[in-house]
């Protein structure tokens, strides 16, 4: 008697609004892509020595039957598959330049997210968010964009301002806000509407109840800070006046959240205080702030902060995020840092550079040095040029060898090896002490 077939199999169920075996966008894909897509200006370390010849045509053929079937995926009955094709469009808007894919589907693409946005649940929404965020970055400044923002501006403001919606929905969106807004807003009146939406949320952090020790924090705290940093990049862009107002406003409450519980609403405070700061001075010279003796005095606290009954992890950061912020606001100093992207450098001087950065490096993640090289919007936000081609030639010389690359690792592990050895080696210091 044959034996009966053993239920759940492995075979992927389309058919009835059952879940499909999505297979996601790989790491793979993006590195062949991006080569085969944008090989003037890439990364050198990207190409492969004695490697085969790669199909450009077919590569980019095949991909974009992918991306096809991602976006149909979007519009499945299944949940689940919807937040997989979301993932997987994510995955590869940030790891390459579509922007001529996407320019013949926006409209399709910006009516799946703004279903996913409205009809699903917490973890659809937040890919969607996430998603919307980078077919703007894709798009860039322009007719198009705004077009996406004034349909799903509405919607993401509406989440934000949802109390019914789940935080980590509001947190996406409210994030999605303020980069959309950044990238396509050039209506005045729009920027201000939106900050106002972001101000209503963060502000609630002000007027939460106060014990001795502080602002005691809470479940909402995530979304303050979203809402938070999405203002602050809002305010970068703002006219003078405008920034003198919101400066008046809030320079004198922010420092409040520098008592809260939590280490990032300490650290989203503390570097908005000093981008205040920083604006406040660019617009008039003789800026002066009443009580910077008690502000500074509780930004040295920080900065130096040795509670035991905080992690040494958390303390480390803290300290390290204060010591920039002391400066800056005492002695109106920035720490200069370089940013290396193939073969070009980026200096990041002031403390609005260094927050529009931050921003869009935790949107693009890894893909954010491919987009520093050939993403025309952001280059232009930084002030980077047009992108800069090469050839393969000179890629290949700029290219370490192999097995310098070896001898380099090799040295640098025996060095590191033994540094180590001495610190955890307790005994050779037993010796002296006899």
């Amino acid at each position: 008697m044959p034996k009966p077939k053993k239920r759940g199999s492995n075979h992927p169920r389309g058919a009835g609004g059952q879940p499909r075996n999505v297979q996601p966008f790989s790491d793979e894909d993006a590195s062949i892509e991006t080569m085969s897509h944008c090989s003037g200006f890439s990364d050198p370390a990207s190409f492969t020595e004695d490697g085969p010849e790669v199909d450009e045509e077919a590569t980019q053929e095949d991909l974009e039957y992918k991306l096809k079937g991602f976006i149909d995926l979007t519009l499945d009955k299944s949940a689940k598959t919807r937040q997989a094709a979301l993932e997987s469009l994510k995955s590869a808007f940030s790891s390459k330049i579509l922007h001529e894919f996407i320019m013949e589907r926006r409209m399709t693409l910006t009516d799946s997210i703004e279903r996913c946005i409205k009809k699903g649940k917490s973890d659809e929404q937040c890919a969607a968010a996430g998603l919307a965020c980078l077919l703007c970055v894709q798009m860039g400044s322009g007719i198009e964009s705004e077009e996406i923002f004034k349909t799903l501006g509405p919607v993401l403001k509406k989440i934000v301002c949802d109390g019914t919606a789940s935080i980590q929905a509001r947190q996406a969106c409210a994030t999605c806000l303020g980069i959309c807004c950044f990238i396509v807003t050039d209506d005045i009146t729009e920027l201000y509407s939106t900050m106002e939406c972001l101000e209503n949320i963060f502000t609630k952090a002000y007027q939460r109840d106060r014990d001795t020790n502080g602002v005691s924090s809470t479940h909402n705290t995530v979304l303050h800070i979203s809402a938070l940093l999405a203002w602050t990049l809002l305010l970068t862009i703002c006219p003078m006046n405008e920034v003198k107002k919101k400066i008046e406003m809030h320079l004198h409450k922010l420092p409040s959240l520098l008592s809260c519980d939590d280490l990032n609403m300490r650290i989203a405070a503390g570097e908005t205080l000093a981008l205040l700061f920083e604006l406040a001075r660019e617009t008039d010279a003789d800026f002066f702030y009443e009580d910077m003796e008690l502000l500074t005095e509780k930004l040295r606290a920080l900065a130096t902060d040795g509670n035991k009954h905080r992690a040494k992890v958390d303390k480390r950061k803290q300290r390290s995020v204060f010591r920039d912020v002391l400066r800056a606001v005492e002695e109106r100093d920035f720490p200069t840092e370089m940013v290396k992207f193939g073969p070009e450098r980026m200096y990041i001087d002031c403390w609005v550079k260094k927050q529009t950065y931050d921003t869009f490096k935790e949107v693009l993640g890894s893909g954010m040095q491919y987009h520093l090289q050939s993403n025309d919007f952001l280059r232009n936000v930084f002030e980077l040029g047009p992108p800069v081609m090469l050839d393969a030639a000179t890629l290949k010389t700029m290219k370490i060898s192999r097995f310098e690359r070896h001898l380099y690792n090799s040295a640098a592990f025996k060095a590191r090896t033994k540094a180590r050895s001495k610190c955890r080696d307790k005994r050779a210091d037993v010796g002296e002490f006899f």
